[in-house]
């Protein structure tokens, strides 16, 4: 990256040797956060009105908050990010251009070969690749990796990567065995590189699954694999996710998987899942 010390990064590294920060304090922490990470979420805006996505994928802001996400993670026009699986590709629509004249996006997608992997994700890494095609000027510089779900993978030269993204991944490869995962994204990673995650966000007290995880259980892999934890946000907060849908986290929008016609407006009111947004460092 441009610079190590950046201050979001740097304020977050440090906040972290505090983790029982009070109210008045964390609220102190946030506004410092927001402050210096107003030019990220400033240059960002012209993308995200591009032409290059559509106007569903436009809509979703109001809930994914990406400006402001890319600024807690404090991700630079001149970094070089691996993002993991990014499906349909709605983050790399934001990223690709970001990044596309002075930084790198590496996009770390299923396996490519169809002996190592399903039709669902053969036919992923085809709209993927659609996708890509359909903007040449946008993404012509995406380059595409392959990243095993279960397997060690390589996703770049060693300790050259400023930041690996993670936007809703996590609560499947927690529960692939997250070591061969997380030991590629450590050996890609320069020293001090960072981790931003987003998931499905259960609360502590209640059990985890259909989609949703702990952020304790996020924070004890994370840190049992060779990262540190350095701050979360509540950017990608949904207070009006119960959290109790008999489908999980897939009746709720975009998916309504599962759910009847006359309920759908339910749960479009509740809107997407409520998210953890969490920060992890490798150590210098």
């Amino acid at each position: 990256m441009s610079s190590m010390f950046r201050s979001p990064r740097s304020f977050a590294l440090a906040s972290s040797h505090f983790p029982r920060l009070g109210a008045t304090a964390l609220l102190y922490a946030l506004l410092t956060l927001a402050a210096c990470s107003g030019n990220n979420v400033s240059s960002i805006d012209s993308i995200l009105n591009g032409e290059h996505r559509s106007a569903v994928n436009k809509a979703r802001d109001a809930y994914r908050h990406p400006a402001e996400t890319l600024a807690f993670f404090d991700i630079a026009p001149d970094d070089v990010v691996i993002e993991i699986f990014p499906g349909g590709g709605w983050y790399t629509e934001i990223l690709a251009p970001y990044l596309r004249d002075e930084g790198k996006l590496i996009a770390a997608g299923y396996p490519r070969d169809p002996s190592q992997a399903s039709d669902m994700m053969m036919n992923m890494n085809r709209s993927y690749a659609d996708m890509l095609a359909s903007y040449p000027d946008v993404y012509d510089q995406v380059e595409v990796v392959d990243l095993h779900p279960r397997q060690r993978s390589t996703l770049a030269a060693p300790g050259t990567v400023d930041a690996v993204l993670d936007f809703r991944n996590a609560h499947n490869w927690m529960n692939w065995g997250a070591e061969n995962m997380l030991s590629a994204w450590h050996e890609a990673l320069k020293p001090g590189g960072i981790v931003g995650i987003v998931d499905h966000r259960m609360d502590a007290d209640r059990e985890s699954g259909n989609g949703y995880i702990h952020e304790q259980s996020l924070i004890d892999v994370m840190e049992t694999n060779g990262f540190e934890f350095v701050a979360s946000s509540e950017v990608n907060a949904n207070p009006n996710d119960t959290k109790d849908h008999p489908g999980g986290v897939w009746n709720l929008p975009p998916n309504l998987r599962g759910v009847p016609e006359d309920e759908q407006q339910h749960y479009l009111t509740i809107g997407e899942s409520d998210r953890l947004t969490m920060l992890f460092r490798k150590p210098q």
